[in-house]
């Protein structure tokens, strides 16, 4: 059943991106609408989606065992990070390709296919976990992935690094401040007039269809003939859809069977199947700006990109053993 669930889901993921790439081949969107539908999505959709989730969602007496959640997540991506680097340095990839690597291995799409993917399978229910990974990646990427990318830039090997140092504006994206503003909001039982939540549901409800569409838009840009399976791109993708999601299932057995912490099965089902998310959609322009391999970068982020439908099923079944 759950392996039923999980192909109907991806195929109405799958129409919709295929809408997005179809209508891009046709020219009728530009360069320009593309950014403008990922600005529209990060910055008004989706922190509508997320305020909306938190006061719908959760409760007061929720939060600290919510917060108490983000361990598992973050352990997987730090032992994520360190297998990447372990990785980087067994197989000797070049300067210019290491920070997309393990940024590939680590992070992943959790907005685009991530919030989706887990909105169809498990429903509205499922949204406090999810914001939990959502968290976990977001201070993962910003925090430290864009540091390890920054630092990769192969026209400054031998040159004296300038630390980047943090980059506060993009640690609190548009979508984090959402979940602050509903947190408060919660917290202080802030009452939102009806007209208020009635248009923050309209613009929330954009943030799956628009994402979908805009993840089209970039496999139409990059080509799906432009994929090739290299050794590096392999590894990356070994490690985002097989090694990654083994971390995940064993930190949750360990925390179960051995620590005695008893985990909702729709928490467990959140983590797994976000642990399979394909790698981030700003790959390529986080390359762009540290002069990486754009090619690599957008590469492996096609190519995960068409290959998650198969590992989704995959551990939806493998959810019924955990």
């Amino acid at each position: 059943m759950a392996f039923l669930t999980a192909i109907q889901s991806i195929i109405i993921i799958i129409f919709i991106i295929g809408l997005g790439y179809t209508l891009k081949r046709l020219n009728w969107f530009d360069d320009k609408f593309g950014k403008g539908l990922s600005k529209m999505v990060i910055k008004v959709a989706l922190p509508c989606a997320i305020f909306l989730s938190v006061l719908k969602h959760l409760k007061r007496n929720e939060l600290l065992s919510l917060s108490d959640n983000l361990i598992f997540p973050a352990v997987t991506v730090i032992i994520a990070y360190i297998i990447a680097y372990i990785l980087v340095k067994i197989l000797k990839i070049e300067p210019g390709r290491r920070g997309i690597f393990m940024n590939a291995i680590a992070n992943t799409n959790v907005v685009s296919i991530g919030l989706p993917l887990n909105m169809a399978i498990f429903g509205a229910d499922s949204m406090p976990y999810f914001l939990i990974c959502y968290i976990v990646n977001t201070l993962s990427t910003w925090v430290f992935g864009v540091y390890l990318i920054n630092n990769d830039d192969p026209t400054k090997i031998g040159q004296e690094k300038v630390s980047q140092g943090i980059n506060w504006k993009k640690l609190i994206p548009a979508p984090m401040i959402g979940l602050i503003i509903g947190i408060v909001f919660l917290l202080l039982d802030i009452p939102v007039p009806h007209v208020a939540m009635s248009i923050l549901s309209y613009l929330g409800g954009l943030v799956v269809p628009l994402s979908l569409i805009y993840v089209g838009t970039i496999l139409a840009t990059a080509g799906l003939g432009s994929i090739k399976f290299d050794r590096d791109t392999i590894v990356a993708l070994i490690g985002r859809f097989v090694i990654v999601p083994i971390i995940m299932i064993l930190v949750i057995v360990i925390s179960e069977k051995v620590l005695g912490i008893d985990m909702l099965p729709v928490l467990k089902g959140t983590l797994v199947v976000q642990s399979g998310v394909p790698m981030l959609a700003v790959l390529p322009i986080l390359a762009t700006e540290a002069n990486g391999d754009v090619k690599y970068a957008t590469n492996v982020l096609v190519s995960s990109t068409v290959l998650f439908i198969v590992v989704i099923p995959v551990l939806m079944e493998v959810l019924q053993y955990i």
